[in-house]
């Protein structure tokens, strides 16, 4: 899978001097394919035992602006609004795996919002959500969603859809002891919730 990297890289470093609607709609294609093999090699060091996790204090508008910086040319494509607060939080974490989760909610975010914006802002002195003005989420898929290969009514209407991203979510989240929860209403929105807040049984892997 790793190999696969280097030949996106390449077709990324071409497109960038180009600048037309083609290009930015190929850019946007590259990024899909660039998330799916990051979401396999996830998997797999997940199922591993050798996962890499380096926990240090790290500013998380600095993981957040790196993943909204990956995403930028699909809130162009496809016309969306993101509204981003500096949520001025440091936290106990592992910036790689973080932004991973990140990037899983912000991709499902602007998979399933055809029109309207995202927010992305803090709660509370550590929770960070990601808001959409999507589709939502059926009452009773919404147990679920954190099921491993669950895709649920939405996951049915997208070819996208793998039920695995979110899964590794919580995974991630319960290694690096932070918290994720969903909130939606259908025909309104979805609320992703990520808490950083550490507990006492932090776990160095």
């Amino acid at each position: 899978v790793h190999q696969i990297k280097t030949p996106i890289a390449a077709m990324k470093l071409h497109l960038q001097n180009e600048d037309t609607r083609f290009s930015r709609s190929l850019q946007t294609d590259l990024f899909h394919i660039e998330q799916y093999v990051e979401m396999v090699l996830a998997y797999l060091r997940l199922s591993s035992s050798q996962t890499d996790y380096r926990f240090a204090q790290y500013d998380i508008d600095e993981i957040l602006r790196k993943v909204i910086r990956k995403s930028a040319d699909e809130f162009i494509e496809r016309k969306l609004t993101l509204h981003y607060k500096p949520v001025g939080i440091r936290a106990i974490t592992d910036a790689k795996w973080l932004g991973f989760v990140f990037e899983q909610v912000l991709s499902n975010a602007l998979k399933y919002t055809p029109s309207g914006s995202i927010s992305i802002y803090a709660s509370d002195a550590d929770t960070i959500c990601i808001k959409d003005t999507g589709i939502g989420i059926l009452e009773e898929d919404l147990p679920r969603i954190f099921e491993n290969g669950f895709t649920g009514y939405n996951g049915r209407l997208s070819p996208q859809a793998s039920g695995l991203g979110l899964s590794l979510c919580q995974k991630i989240c319960h290694n690096l002891n932070h918290e994720i929860h969903a909130s939606s209403t259908v025909g309104e929105g979805t609320i992703i919730s990520i808490s950083l807040r550490q507990h006492d049984n932090l776990t160095t892997l």
